[in-house]
């Protein structure tokens, strides 16, 4: 466990459905426990180290949902954290033997408590992938959703229901790799909830490949926790046990953030964040996206760093730590 009072919060972003070179298919999960070992705490959205059945992520990750990492940088909420464990609800469609199997491995191994209630209407979500090679989503389900939860006494939901994708969209990212088609639509309707019922909302799909895959296929390494999965569900508990909650009042603020990680080629509502309210922003070149071609804002210095890769990235953040400057360092290296 990497917990270091001296050291600073920071967050670490990998968006979903852009195509992000590394993360974009089954998590950056070895690159940000580099990071958090540079780090008191690191909020990282889901995408960035849930590997479908495998977390492996460090203590003192807190996973927290894209669109609550956007609404707490921009001020707007608190978190808090959790002090002993969530109380979680699980939402299926239907509730299978899958589903059942993987909540009671969850309970038996991390002694998460967890209730599960099937939907009254279903959540339909549909994926894709446009012309441009970006992931696409369109979903139904969400208003039942949210007058049925009203009266359930619950810490956060995780969601186990299935996502309808072209069996030519699927067998193309399995044979050539690409942008994960399933992630967008995921997080399209995390945020939607989070957002109506400021909970965390997480998401797992059942069922996205064919049974036969993982002995039929060799895929490569980023896709490997995928293929293997059988519910894709276990990490998602896994975060949820300790997660923090959405707070009004009290908790961290975005005044204890001192950087964003963040891949490059991409800036939307995190970056613009921490642009206004002067939290450093870097940016890892080797990560790039399928995004056109950006063009960032103009920074006074030290506003936005620029960075090869992340064991620089975790150079940078140790040198912040330190209260040494890291041009210095390079400076010097490359006199």
């Amino acid at each position: 466990m990497h917990n270091n009072n001296n050291m600073l919060n920071g967050v670490m972003i990998i968006p979903t459905g852009i195509g992000c070179s590394i993360g974009g298919d089954a998590s950056a999960l070895t690159q940000a426990n580099l990071i958090s070992s540079c780090c008191n705490k690191l909020i990282a959205n889901p995408n960035t180290v849930h590997a479908s059945d495998i977390n492996c992520k460090a203590d003192n990750i807190l996973v927290v949902e894209g669109s609550t990492i956007n609404r707490f940088l921009q001020g707007e909420i608190y978190l808090k954290e959790q002090k002993t464990y969530n109380k979680i609800l699980v939402l299926a469609n239907e509730v299978t033997p899958s589903t059942i199997n993987a909540v009671n491995a969850a309970r038996h191994t991390l002694g998460c408590d967890i209730e599960i209630k099937r939907l009254n209407t279903p959540l339909i979500m549909n994926a894709g992938i446009n012309s441009d090679g970006l992931a696409t989503s369109s979903f139904s389900g969400c208003p039942e959703l949210i007058k049925q939860v009203r009266g359930y006494h619950y810490d956060n939901i995780c969601l186990h229901t299935p996502i309808t994708c072209s069996e030519e969209v699927v067998m193309n990212y399995w044979k050539n790799g690409g942008v994960n088609p399933w992630g967008k639509v995921e997080a399209d309707i995390s945020k939607v909830l989070s957002t109506h019922l400021n909970k965390q909302v997480l998401h797992s799909p059942v069922e996205t490949q064919e049974d036969y895959l993982c002995e039929k296929m060799i895929v490569k390494k980023s896709q490997a926790p995928e293929i293997i999965s059988l519910t894709y569900s276990w990490c998602m508990y896994k975060s949820a046990h300790t997660s923090p909650s959405i707070s009004l009042f009290s908790g961290m603020r975005n005044g204890d953030i001192s950087f964003l990680l963040s891949p490059f080629n991409c800036w939307g509502e995190p970056h613009k964040a921490c642009f206004y309210n002067g939290i450093p922003i870097i940016i890892v070149k080797e990560n790039t996206t399928l995004l056109a071609p950006i063009t960032y804002p103009e920074a006074d210095d030290g506003k936005i760093i620029f960075c090869e890769n992340y064991l620089e990235a975790a150079g940078i953040i140790m040198s912040l730590n330190a209260r040494v400057s890291y041009k210095e360092i390079l400076l010097k290296y490359n006199c």
